[in-house]
């Protein structure tokens, strides 16, 4: 197994810490002004960069998603879904999102826009939804309207139930990444208490799934003929998947998810393969007992990569822009438990990792997703309540 030398770079030249008050209250109730951009700087492999705060006041903001105008639509886990200007202005909810278990871990979740957006104005959403007495995760999708001032999601529909639903408020998942062909993946946790149905085809639990936009099964999709087996599953043997995302030169789904006490996992997960939780991992259950057979077993993927101890990945992005030209073609994730953000380098091959950065460690943030802007930046957001909106790049 491959585990990189960390290279640390994530010392603040700077002793100053980002504060930050924005108006928890008005974000109950509508709009929260624009806060003062505040800033710091930080050294890394690719030179001194500056950490501006955006936005703040967000209810533990979970995703978020580039509007083609550059303003950005967030998940907050509560429930509700802003948008926010490159100014910082925070949104009132947009109106017409369905009933969200905001508990636990659950909520609501990833957000992506269709491909063909500048046309359909379609909104994908995955959200812990609430089924009698219990919960799953579920995708749906709807057409953003904006008028007067106001906007909201039209024609909303649920097109992907996770079967089964499960008690308790644990390991929902979720992310979602179309394909290049125009199918999407989903990422669905075991739900926590019933860790031995990820190896079982019958449900979703610890699957990846491939749908089409509708939700129906691609006809290609491995396990789509066989008989007691879920049509849509694209992958099994996962834990809580809360990373995903396509390699800009191979087309290839990465993801990237949480083990137990260690046992964090990177991995670019394959049509009918198995990846082994609960029967081989990494990390010890949270008694320090051991969990399966070892890290190994014929018929089960290892890793590409793990983390011991565990750092709690969530968000994943390719760096493909300019702006920060050494990194072009990194993979990044954010980290909850770590509270740091991490850059790997992948060998030529793009098979494996062959380099990692730990950057932030000194912020004391839970950082719960990273993306690319349009402006070639890194975008974070901070797993807070108030949470905020992040954005790095070469300082001045």
């Amino acid at each position: 197994m491959r585990d990189p030398i960390a290279l640390r770079s994530a010392d603040l030249r700077t002793v100053s810490r980002l504060t930050f008050l924005a108006g928890a209250f008005a974000l109950l109730f509508g709009a929260v002004p624009a806060p003062a951009q505040e800033s710091v700087t930080v050294n890394s492999s690719a030179g001194p960069l500056t950490v501006e705060t955006v936005a703040g006041g967000l209810d533990h903001p979970w995703s978020l998603a580039f509007l083609p105008d550059g303003r950005m639509l967030v998940t907050e886990r509560s429930g509700k879904l802003r948008i926010v200007r490159r100014s910082g202005t925070v949104s009132a909810p947009v109106a017409g999102l369905p009933p969200v278990y905001a508990r636990g871990q659950g909520g609501l979740l990833d957000v992506v826009l269709a491909p063909d957006f500048d046309m359909s104005r379609m909104v994908y959403f995955s959200y812990a939804e609430p089924r009698e007495g219990s919960s799953g995760t579920s995708v749906a999708r709807g057409k953003l309207v904006e008028d007067a001032g106001s906007a909201r999601l039209d024609n909303v529909e649920v097109i992907f139930r996770q079967q089964h639903a499960v008690g308790g408020s644990a390991h929902y998942g979720s992310r979602l990444v179309f394909a290049r062909d125009g199918t999407l993946f989903v990422t669905l946790g075991d739900r926590f208490s019933e860790r031995d149905q990820a190896q079982r085809l019958s449900n979703h639990l610890g699957k990846i799934v491939r749908i089409r936009p509708d939700g129906s099964a691609p006809q290609d999709n491995p396990f789509a003929k066989l008989a007691n087996a879920r049509p849509e599953i694209w992958s099994y043997g996962h834990r809580n998947v809360q990373g995903a995302a396509l390699d800009p030169q191979t087309g290839r789904l990465w993801t990237i998810e949480h083990g137990a006490r260690g046992g964090d996992e990177l991995n670019h997960p394959e049509a009918g393969k198995n990846y082994g939780w609960p029967v081989i991992t990494y990390g010890r259950d949270y008694s320090g007992l051991s969990i399966g057979e070892g890290t190994q077993k014929d018929g089960m993927e290892p890793p590409v990569k793990y983390w011991d101890p565990s750092i709690a990945p969530s968000g994943l992005a390719f760096y493909t822009g300019d702006l920060i030209a050494p990194w072009k073609g990194d993979l990044f994730t954010g980290a909850l438990a770590g509270q740091r953000l991490v850059r790997l380098r992948l060998d030529p091959a793009r098979e494996h990792v062959v380099g990692e950065e730990v950057l932030l460690g000194d912020f004391g943030e839970r950082i719960r997703d990273v993306r690319q802007g349009p402006d070639g930046a890194l975008w974070l957001l901070t797993d807070n309540a108030p949470g905020r909106l992040l954005r790095l790049a070469p300082a001045d």
